[in-house]
């Protein structure tokens, strides 16, 4: 129940509980462990750079470059308006929750996207072991890049751009983008 507002908050710490606060600090969270945050909102950059172990639950967050260098995060029922979120992390599960922000999970590992709302351009490039369950993709352009993916996706996806390997199975696909000459057709692709 307090306000937060501080440029480097909660930095190099372990173990903490945030219930019910307003938080604004653009350096929030580096290099911390075992962090669960509950009912919150939050307005950062760089948020949890470099940390692990943590979870967040019903949060609403607003900011850029959040969730990089991560490992072992799970967020569940939170609004996410990010740009550049989970550059780099690992072991990431996201349940139930609203992102939106360009250039999602760029070189992320082990991602997990459970009934997610995803929103923006060029999303899940450069990503190894992707996996989207029944997630909504709304204007969202030359996803998948690079990626080893495994998606199922309940809506239509304006377009798909050079995906490494997997399956993604769609509702509808705009334009499927496959450049001979750098990728293999490894990947299967799937409207219904």
């Amino acid at each position: 129940d307090s306000s937060i507002h501080s440029i480097k908050g909660v930095r190099e710490c372990d173990h903490i509980t945030i219930r019910n606060c307003d938080i604004a600090s653009n350096e929030f969270g580096w290099k911390s462990h075992h962090i669960e945050m509950k009912d919150s909102t939050i307005a950062s950059e760089y948020i949890f750079l470099d940390s692990t172990d943590v979870s967040l639950e019903n949060v609403q967050m607003k900011g850029k470059y959040s969730f990089q260098y991560m490992e072992n995060l799970t967020i569940e029922n939170c609004i996410l308006d990010t740009k550049d979120a989970f550059w780099h992390s690992k072991n990431v599960t996201v349940r139930n929750s609203v992102v939106k922000g360009e250039y999602l999970a760029w070189f992320s590992d082990g991602l997990t996207l459970d009934h997610c709302k995803i929103i923006g351009t060029q999303p899940l490039c450069y990503c190894k072991n992707l996996t989207l369950i029944d997630c909504e993709m709304i204007d969202t352009d030359l996803a998948f890049e690079y990626s080893d993916v495994l998606a199922t996706v309940v809506s239509s996806i304006n377009s798909i751009k050079n995906p490494r390997s997997g399956k993604i199975v769609a509702k509808s696909i705009g334009e499927i983008i496959r450049e001979g000459s750098i990728m293999e057709d490894t990947c299967e692709i799937v409207t219904e």
